[in-house]
């Protein structure tokens, strides 16, 4: 995990100035560098608990953070990658001199598209680089092998003197287009200007199959705390993950019925009935015999936060838990109804700034 981006990307960058001697291991190591690369990105993105699911709107838990790329734009993302990579392939394939100019040109304007989705997602991390920089690696070792692709296509085109007209097609426009590029040097400057007519026609196409014209724009933007993004989602609310009364109050609303937010040690919760009831009774205990509350609260303490951790997430879990501690909920407000004079004075002050009774 840590070792091969090292090593590709050292290896990579030699590219970029140094020609390779054995062209099918060097293309075996981008082929790695790819498919390694996609699914490294996608484990650390998830290590630093982004939801790549969840939507800007969506409401998060504790240090959960929203999708980088908005689900909606994605298809468009992804088209403009698989033309990048399109077009990378058959110059890696192709000799250029067996191939008129203006495809050539036409595949490094697709692998620009290509270097342009990889930097604003580079771009889109920096607002989380400190954990999120190791996301980094793979865009810029695509950046890295494009550069050398391109390099090494100009070289080679330079090195034949010579070069088959007859390769440049029949069409008096498409042929004087091929002659005008013979200048293999200003390939890369004539592709920044073939991008423009190539990136339109594939716009075209996505909004034929259903994408909203800015969809690629709004992939970045209609996210919330990234560094491009242009929403600003709901503030997360925390799961006291050590307590299962509070986790179970996460599960489906319609099952834990939440009534309102509360607050613990600082952060805001949901807090729902059954949660205050179990709340007042330890308050209760610790009240009326100390010591008994202590042996309870070690035993929860120990048992209870692996399960709680297990469950935090999962909302069936949470609406399981729920429902298997009804019956100890009616045992505790059982017997806050015969020790407390104003049970529901209690149970209603839970989780109240100031008022919080729970330790």
């Amino acid at each position: 995990m840590i070792t091969f981006p090292i090593a590709v990307s050292i290896y990579n960058l030699i590219g970029v100035f140094k020609e390779y001697q054995y062209k099918r291991l060097r293309n075996a190591i981008w082929f790695l560098t790819l498919l390694i690369g996609f699914f490294e990105t996608i484990f650390y993105i998830t290590i630093i608990d982004v939801d790549i699911e969840a939507v800007w709107s969506d409401q998060l838990y504790n240090n959960q953070i929203h999708q980088p790329l908005w689900t909606g734009g994605l298809l468009s993302i992804s088209v403009l990658c698989i033309v990048g990579l399109i077009g990378a392939i058959i110059l890696i394939v192709c000799d250029v001199n067996e191939i008129p100019p203006l495809l050539t040109v036409l595949c490094i304007a697709s692998m620009y598209l290509l270097v342009i989705i990889m930097a604003v997602w580079c771009v889109q991390m920096l607002r989380h680089f400190k954990d999120a920089f190791p996301c980094c690696v793979l865009p810029v070792n695509v950046m890295l092998i494009v550069c050398t692709i391109i390099l090494e296509k100009i070289k080679q085109w330079n090195q034949n003197p010579v070069h088959d007209a007859a390769k440049y097609g029949k069409n008096a426009l498409i042929k004087s287009l091929n002659v005008s590029l013979q200048d293999a040097g200003k390939w890369p400057v004539y592709a920044l200007v073939g991008m423009i007519p190539l990136f339109g026609i594939i716009l075209v196409i996505l909004v034929l199959f259903g994408q909203e014209p800015d969809a690629v724009i709004k992939a970045w933007t209609e996210t919330t705390n990234w560094t491009l993004s242009g929403q600003t989602g709901p503030q997360n609310l925390t799961y006291d993950e050590h307590y299962l009364c509070t986790v179970a109050a996460g599960g489906h609303r319609k099952v834990v019925k939440p009534v309102r937010m509360g607050v613990r040690h600082g952060h805001k919760v949901i807090v729902n009935r059954q949660l205050m009831i179990a709340n007042a009774f330890e308050n209760v205990l610790e009240e009326k015999t100390p010591r008994f509350h202590r042996v309870v609260r070690d035993f929860y303490d120990k048992y209870g936060f692996p399960v709680a951790d297990y469950i935090r997430t999962n909302k069936i879990a949470c609406d399981i838990t729920y429902i298997i501690m009804k019956p100890l909920e009616w045992l505790f407000l059982a017997v806050l109804y015969l020790v407390d004079a104003k049970p529901e004075n209690r149970i209603v002050v839970q989780y109240l700034p100031r008022l919080n009774g729970d330790k």
